[in-house]
């Protein structure tokens, strides 16, 4: 029933303002007349004269009822109009119990698009109309029917102005929702680039260490050039080595400089790895939270971005069990083949890895990853707790890596 409702409301909206108010001023105009040719055979009930509805009260009638129509696009002319001739109605001596509903639904019009300084003294007008109809109806009713039409000139003015400042609050609304939405979309952009200053450090850090180590092979062949051309050679070797891999690491770090930003490193200590893997293990353990780690296939070196990429992905995921996820356990889990899979899960409450800074987590680890064109996949587990699951392509054993360049281009 609501799946055939909700689409028929959505197509009435959509038609014409105009439309809809035209066709509620032909039906108001034709109950009226209608109301008005019966009232025409019970009047000698009412203890006073009335005239016939003629061909003049009839014009009166649509007028009164048919500029309705136009109550959106000119509500202060339509309201003038219809209180104007309801009274030309009911002074000719027409039935004074009609066309009194139009200048009413006027008045909700103004009042709904109209400042109150605006609206409540057109409201005047209106009750005007009705207390000119009442005083020409019979006298015994004089004094309910002056009350009636008191309140029911209030109660019009009272929703059209609540109708106002609905729409009103819904447009504030509708401001701050799209101020909200910007708000949080410059915020994750400006995560998203912080994340990608943070790893260009720390890829500088790799890179820095790449080129001390070809200064270090490059100063040792030059000492034993002559007298041990083999250590040479494999000094040369390793500089080949080396720079091949430090050129991929060069061209991630260009793809994450988006922005300029002010350096705030920490200095230059010694770039984290899964060699580490144990102590950062064992201080998550010695903080309460129980770990377990499981390695498969053939453990080998991995390229130092990869392996820097790998470890803060395991930093984050068990900082995110400690701060979040209750009394949980943790499972880590390596599986090298010709990709590296990482696999961390807990069994607490579920919630996604958020950094220790400003929250953005799997924003920062989604960028680590692409850098490596690795993926991410990370979700709470029908079981309870949640689980990332990360896939890192790695060279096969023995083969020198030839880093790949970098996916997407810059930005400028």
């Amino acid at each position: 029933m609501r799946a055939k409702v909700l689409p028929s409301l959505r197509r009435l909206a959509e038609i014409d303002p105009f439309v809809v108010d035209l066709t509620f001023s032909v039906v108001a105009a034709g109950t009226t007349l209608g109301f008005g040719f019966a009232f025409a055979t019970d009047s000698g009930d009412l203890g006073y004269a009335q005239r016939p509805l003629d061909a003049v009260g009839v014009g009166l009638t649509l007028l009164t009822n048919l500029v309705l129509a136009w109550r959106r696009r000119a509500p202060l002319a339509v309201l003038a109009i219809s209180c104007a001739a309801a009274v030309v109605f009911h002074a000719a001596g027409y039935d004074s119990r009609l066309n009194e509903v139009a200048p009413l639904l006027a008045l909700y019009t103004v009042a709904s698009r109209r400042r109150p300084a605006v609206s409540l003294p057109w409201g005047l007008p209106v009750a005007a109309s009705w207390w000119h109809a009442s005083f020409l109806g019979p006298g015994e009713y004089l004094w309910p029917n002056l009350v009636q039409v008191s309140v029911m000139v209030a109660v019009a003015w009272t929703f059209g102005n609540s109708t106002r400042l609905l729409v009103e609050r819904n447009k504030q609304l509708a401001h701050l929702t799209q101020r909200l939405r910007q708000e949080q979309e410059d915020r994750a952009r400006r995560a998203v680039t912080e994340e990608r200053v943070r790893i260009a450090r720390e890829l500088h850090d790799v890179v820095a260490h790449h080129m001390s180590v070809i200064v270090i092979q490059a100063g040792l062949a030059r000492y034993v050039f002559g007298s041990d051309p083999a250590t040479a050679r494999g000094a040369l070797s390793t500089i080949a080595d080396t720079g091949s891999e430090v050129m991929g690491e060069m061209r991630r770090l260009l793809s994450v400089l988006r922005i300029d930003a002010d350096d705030e490193g920490d200095g230059y200590d010694s770039v984290p790895g899964l060699q580490r893997l144990d102590q950062l293990v064992e201080r998550v353990r010695s903080a309460g939270v129980p770990v377990h780690v499981s390695i498969t296939g053939s453990v080998r070196p991995l390229p130092s971005g990869i392996d820097l990429c790998a470890y803060r992905v395991v930093q984050e995921c068990l900082t995110n069990v400690l701060k979040h996820a209750g009394q949980a356990s943790a499972w880590v889990s390596l599986t090298y083949g010709r990709e590296l899979e990482l696999r961390v899960a807990d069994d607490g409450v579920g919630t996604a890895p958020t950094s220790q800074g400003d929250g953005h987590g799997l924003i920062g680890m989604r960028e680590r990853v692409k850098l490596y064109k690795g993926t991410v996949t990370a979700g709470v587990k029908p079981s309870g707790g949640f689980e990332v699951v990360v896939t890192l392509p790695m060279p096969p054993p023995g083969i020198v890596h030839q880093p790949s360049d970098p996916p997407g281009e810059p930005n400028a």
